[in-house]
């Protein structure tokens, strides 16, 4: 029988999951305007966001032919969370108003961060979507995590760089394709990736002095830039003996 991608029977699609996850980030939404004002702005940035959220991850298991399984459902918790905590950074007053509220929600889903694969590798339900839905996600925390230190006015607009790089990479790879090649696994790029969670939360805690958020920001990202340029570098040495 031919297992190939072409002929792979369609996955069904997690439409009762997607659900639930849309549930419970309108419930976060209602929990929050009992403790402050939710403008208009952020009920829609949140809808939106979610959308966007869903169609990527159909768009992304029609792609893959992979199924959503145990640890995908770990990692659709932590994105509703993440999806929530992105909404209210897009209003810096309620953002401000929920300064403590926000930092130990940050933190719930940096603790998360793992669980799926732990889940993955129990039930033996590891899979190339999974593996990039919880990377996509990480990238995208990271990215939330720079706004909500811009917004509340912990750093400059240069901190949006932490978050951005990893976009920037993507879009260099549709120009220079040899950047698209897999890199092999890293303990250096998994222990920057969550050097930088931590370092972002520690500086959005409200007591942290701007100064010690700076000094460790700028250290962030420069570990982050040279662990970018050492992967940039593998690729290109590969492309070329390839060549």
């Amino acid at each position: 029988m031919d297992s190939s991608p072409a002929h792979r029977a369609p996955q069904p699609l997690p439409l009762a999951d997607l659900s639930l996850g849309a549930a419970a980030l309108a419930g976060l939404l209602l929990i929050t305007t009992r403790i402050a004002t939710v403008s208009s702005p952020t009920t829609i940035l949140a809808v939106a966001l979610y959308a966007g959220f869903a169609l990527t991850v159909v768009a992304g298991l029609g792609l893959s032919g992979c199924r959503f399984g145990p640890a995908d459902r770990v990692t659709l918790v932590r994105a509703v969370l993440v999806l929530f905590l992105a909404s209210l950074a897009g209003t810096p007053v309620l953002l401000q108003t929920l300064a403590w509220p926000y930092a130990l929600l940050c933190l719930l889903a940096l603790i998360m961060d793992g669980a799926d694969g732990y889940v993955a590798r129990r039930t033996g339900t590891a899979s190339p979507f999974g593996a990039s839905f919880d990377m996509e996600l990480d990238a995208f925390f990271i990215l939330v995590l720079c706004v909500a230190l811009m917004v509340l006015g912990k750093a400059g607009p240069w901190v949006l760089v932490i978050g951005l790089m990893r976009y920037g990479f993507v879009m260099a790879g549709m120009l220079w394709t040899w950047l698209n090649e897999p890199l092999p696994e890293s303990f250096r790029r998994k222990t920057i990736c969550v050097w930088q969670l931590i370092t972002l939360m520690v500086a959005l805690l409200p007591p942290v002095p701007d100064w010690f958020a700076h000094a460790t920001l700028i250290m962030a990202l420069v570990l982050l830039a040279a662990s970018f340029a050492l992967d940039i570098r593998y690729l290109y040495r590969h492309s070329t003996t390839r060549s």
